[in-house]
C-alpha cells in the first residue's frame, strides 16, 4: 500500500503543476492574471480557435485525472486508517 500511495502522491504533484500551467496558458478575457503575465504575447499565438479548443480539452483531461487521483488517495487513506 505504501508504494501505491507514493506513486499516487507523485502523480498528484505532477498533474497539479500541469493543471496550473494549462490554466495560465488560456487566453484571458481581459484584465486578469493572464494579461498581467504576458497576455499581449500569448494573444497572437493563441488566436486560433482550434488551438484554444485543444487547450480546453487537454486542461479538462488533466483536471479530471487530478480529481480521480484525489478521490483515489482519499479512498486509500480511509482504508489504511
Amino acid at each position: 500500500m505504501t508504494a501505491l500511495r507514493i506513486i499516487l502522491d507523485i502523480l498528484l504533484v505532477i498533474t497539479s503543476v500541469i493543471v496550473v500551467l494549462l490554466v495560465l496558458l488560456h487566453k484571458g478575457k481581459g484584465g486578469g492574471l493572464s494579461d498581467m503575465f504576458g497576455g499581449g504575447i500569448s494573444s497572437g499565438a493563441g488566436s486560433s480557435g482550434v488551438a484554444e479548443r485543444n487547450l480546453n480539452r487537454i486542461t479538462i483531461a488533466f483536471a479530471v485525472t487530478w480529481f480521480v487521483l484525489i478521490v483515489l488517495l482519499g479512498i486509500l487513506t480511509s482504508v489504511t486508517v
